[in-house]
């Protein structure tokens, strides 16, 4: 699992319990998955299809700083399908699981196109197509 985004739970991020408000971290998660899909596949659009069952594991609370993490499970054709780990960065205690987030390919009509692609890039390798 690659591990690259952090955040620091603040104020704002939080529910009426006083700990980290789910909504924020799911709008997190969405946005890093999509960027990881478009950084794996090369791709300047991708759309999320599909997020399979949430899993809460702990809280997050107040001050935390929480890592996401990424990495890519499958390949499909116009798809890639991503699996997700939230954890708390000095603990390394599971926040949140998500075992299938599917990104899709698009055009600029966003209608799917095919990719191409059939192996995990690391992330640090040069970006060049995505402009």
């Amino acid at each position: 699992m690659n591990f690259h985004t952090r955040k620091w739970i603040k104020p704002e991020d939080l529910n009426p319990n006083g700990s980290l408000f789910g909504g924020s971290l799911l709008k997190w998660i969405d946005e890093e998955a999509a960027i990881y899909a478009m950084c794996q596949l090369e791709a300047p659009r991708v759309v999320t299809k599909l997020i399979s069952e949430i899993n809460f594991v702990s809280s997050g609370k107040l001050g935390d700083i929480v890592e996401m993490g990424m990495t890519a499970a499958e390949f499909g054709r116009t798809s890639i399908t991503l699996k997700c780990e939230v954890r708390n960065k000095i603990t390394k205690k599971a926040i949140l699981t998500i075992d299938r987030m599917v990104f899709v390919n698009v055009n600029e009509r966003s209608e799917p196109i095919p990719h191409g692609k059939t192996k995990i890039r690391k992330m640090d390798e040069k970006l060049e197509n995505l402009g």
